[in-house]
């Protein structure tokens, strides 16, 4: 494949327009909120704003947006901290200045191993080499408002916020976010506004401004936690857990907090968000331990101080203990190369028979048939019809309660082939996919059909539960497992039973989840359990280009049948015009494939050829219409976003009050009328964060001049490897596109995970 060598004439990014005085618009956010993207996708073309860019460039307050006049304004007397704070404060200076080591703070016996079938909770401390936290007391879970109660907090929050010259249409953002006594928080606290998608932290300023007058300072304690709570949010969007407190005091210094040391510790004392301590991999050369060495005393390790949200780090220290459980349930037993048969976990006589007495009806209720059936599993192997790589992949789940699957597309019969394997023997197995379109291409002949992880966890699909709630399953496989979120694999470990197996397996090479952790990489790194690497390569000169860019080269390929086609453009207009006339004319008439199996993907949805403009250009050349059901006509493409990080691709039908009725793959949908405007977009061109996990017959990329800036190699791999039979490169960002696949591998998020499973799985 051959890039363009004509340069690209970047263009302006599309901005949101604001509400009055200062904060937004209740039509500006939430109609992208829900993309499941990356949080920049819907701020700029394709821009990936980690926290300490984006604070940077809050840094000048805008014009009119009251934080000018908060910063000269005299500060609130927060009064004096409690002597918890106090503590707090000293544990952490000391320890970031090397005065201390943390393990003098965190002094809680190390953490056992997590029991059998119990939910594992957080752990009270760690070794000094591992994780550990200081956790404040967490609010119970806010219950549903009732009718009357949630008119009544409307009608006050409604009064609140038009004092703070912000827009009514907010209140019932504001009462979903903060309660039925949102008008009273928003009274004693303004900034607790920030906890409304969409709202800034000028505006948030603006409004404390309007309601505290001289009272409202930028050293208010109540701003600081909310600006450290905000900050960490913004992150959780980007794809981190934690962030380094260094991080986090260099991003409130510029939203102009006068003393970030005090503002985290507050925010800690509070309550708001937790600390942790984290053993260096690399300690850096002349650290302290070196010198307590050569004094005879025991090295200190040095650590990182990190801070999080109570969700995600709560989400990540139970995954980290689920797959802890899943790995230890097992003990090895002699075989060939270690991957023989496992001891299955002993189990009590009341979890294996019924309540008669009698062998439960589940196949693998039987400790020694279910040991059996593993052995019988392991043996297959050697007899399978399979590839090597299944065949390895069959004898490690047959020896372990977690291994991880690494591969591309073609990888995925691999595990195809396990399930079918375990459907041989007599267990209980599964393949969950992460969208509706991956079912297709995860199940083989006379198997069962393959199901999504939110439908399997909702109950919709799959085998059901066990009289103790967990999943009926002896197998789990997980394609996709890239795209898991902390919380969500959380809840799908905690769902499975000792003894069950579960594989992760996914392309390392493409985006992470659209939520909050990088969970199979950190698992793959963690090396706690098996790692089998497929070597099946994926067919033609599209796996061949795709393969390449996994390992950082962009190289040309042999395309006889025009598989892959590069398009030169000079500017975003030419980008349009030329993506429309690839997927109405060029790829039906020269490859066979009609516009509706063709999908477009970009950067973003901003700019002058984000999905924005390429919809609107589509739709007037494919579908063109009034928009009569709210900017959709019957026959648009869609993008339909039920939840974030989940894209299902459907067509318009029509419209009433019920609202918008669309049909996705065959399934009739409704969508509500009041969430139509921020749950569905038009889908003739998506970004890869929504494309991730299906694949169509033709794809046709469109690389803008303004995207060069965001470009990664996985956001590449991502992007060419949707296709199937034809990819059409529109190129308009000259040398970047190498330079990205070569040299810029991935957004970097900070977890804990990895630090976690090392710490709970160390040899004895």
């Amino acid at each position: 494949m051959s890039t363009d060598p004509r340069p690209a004439s970047p263009d302006p990014q599309e901005e949101e327009p604001l509400g009055s005085r200062g904060t937004p618009s209740p039509d500006a956010a939430p109609a992208d909120a829900g993309s499941g993207d990356a949080a920049s996708e819907d701020t700029a073309q394709g821009a990936e704003v980690t926290v300490e860019s984006e604070a940077a460039a809050e840094a000048s307050p805008t014009e009119g947006s009251g934080s000018g006049e908060a910063q000269g304004g005299p500060a609130a007397d927060p009064g004096k901290r409690s002597a918890v704070a106090e503590a707090l404060a000293a544990a952490v200076r000391a320890v970031e200045s090397g005065e201390r080591s943390a393990a003098s703070y965190f002094t809680a016996p190390s953490r056992p191993a997590p029991a059998a079938r119990k939910p594992a909770g957080p752990a009270a401390g760690a070794p000094a080499a591992g994780p550990a936290v200081v956790r404040p007391a967490v609010a119970a879970p806010r219950s549903p408002l009732s009718d009357a109660a949630l008119a009544e907090g409307l009608g006050g929050v409604r009064e609140v916020l038009a004092a703070g010259g912000a827009p009514e249409q907010l209140a019932a953002q504001a009462v979903d976010a903060l309660g039925e006594q949102a008008a009273a928080v928003l009274r004693e606290d303004p900034w607790q506004l920030l906890a409304v998608q969409g709202v800034r932290p000028e505006q948030a300023d603006g409004f404390a401004r309007a309601l505290l007058g001289a009272e409202c300072g930028p050293g208010d304690e109540r701003r600081a936690v909310a600006l450290t709570v905000w900050l960490l949010e913004r992150a959780a969007l980007e794809g981190h857990t934690v962030l380094e407190a260094t991080t986090l005091r260099e991003a409130l210094s510029r939203h102009a907090v006068p003393d970030a040391d005090e503002a985290l510790q507050s925010a800690i004392a509070e309550g708001a968000v937790l600390v942790f301590q984290e053993a260096l991999e690399t300690p850096p050369t002349g650290a302290r331990g070196a010198g307590a060495a050569e004094d005879g005393e025991e090295p200190e390790t040095p650590v990182r101080v990190l801070l999080g949200l109570d969700r995600c780090a709560m989400a990540e220290e139970s995954l980290a203990d689920g797959l802890t459980r899943l790995i230890s349930t097992f003990g090895p037993r002699p075989g060939p190369e270690g991957a023989g048969a496992e001891e299955e976990p002993a189990r009590a006589a009341d979890e294996s028979e019924g309540a008669d007495g009698t062998d439960s009806a589940t196949p693998a209720a039987d400790p020694a048939a279910a040991a059996h059936r593993w052995e019988a599993l392991a043996d297959a192997a050697s007899s399978a019809d399979a590839s090597a790589s299944a065949k390895e992949l069959i004898r490690a789940v047959a020896g372990a309660g977690l291994v991880t699957h690494s591969g591309g597309e073609a990888a995925r019969a691999e595990v195809v082939a396990l399930a079918g394997a375990a459907h041989a023997v007599g267990l209980r197995a599964c393949v969950a996919v992460h969208a509706e379109s991956g079912k297709q291409r995860a199940h083989g002949p006379g198997e069962a059909a393959a199901v999504t992880v939110a439908g399997l966890l909702s109950g919709l699909e799959g085998p059901g539960r066990d009289a103790d709630g967990s999943l009926a399953l002896d197998v789990l496989a997980v394609l996709d497992a890239p795209q898991l979120d902390v919380e969500t694999a959380a809840m799908l470990v905690e769902s499975l039973a000792d003894g069950t197996r579960l594989v992760l397996s996914g392309d390392p090479g493409v985006l992470w989840s659209a939520g909050p952790g990088r969970v199979f990489a950190d698992v793959v790194a963690a090396q706690a359990c098996p790692a089998v690497v497929s070597r099946t390569p994926d067919p033609g000169p599209i796996g061949e280009l795709v393969s390449g860019i996994g390992i950082g080269e962009l190289n040309q390929v042999e395309a006889p049948g025009k598989e892959v086609v590069t398009v030169p453009v000079r500017d975003p207009g030419e980008a349009v015009h030329r993506t429309v006339q690839l997927v109405a004319d060029s790829v039906p008439r020269a490859i066979g494939v009609p516009a509706e199996q063709t999908q477009v993907i970009t950067p973003g949805h901003g700019g002058p050829a984000g999905t924005r403009a390429l919809n609107a250009a589509l739709k007037e050349r494919l579908n063109p219409g009034p928009g009569r059901f709210g900017g959709f006509d019957p026959g648009d493409r869609v993008a339909y976003v039920p939840a974030p990080g989940r894209m299902l691709p459907g067509t318009v039908v029509s419209a009433d009050a019920e609202g918008l009725h669309l049909d996705c793959a065959g399934t009739p949908v409704v969508v509500p009328k009041e969430l139509v405007g921020r749950a569905v977009r038009h889908g003739w061109a998506v970004t890869a964060h929504q494309a991730v996990g299906m694949r169509w017959p033709a794809a046709v990329v469109v690389l803008p001049g303004d995207a060069a800036r965001t470009l990664t190699r996985s956001w590449v791999y991502t992007a060419f490897g949707r296709a199937e039979r034809h990819l059409s490169v529109v190129q308009g960002v000259d040398q970047a596109l190498p330079r990205a696949v070569a040299e810029v591998p991935a957004k970097e998020r900070t977890t804990r995970l990895k630090s976690l499973l090392r710490a709970q799985n160390q040899p004895a």
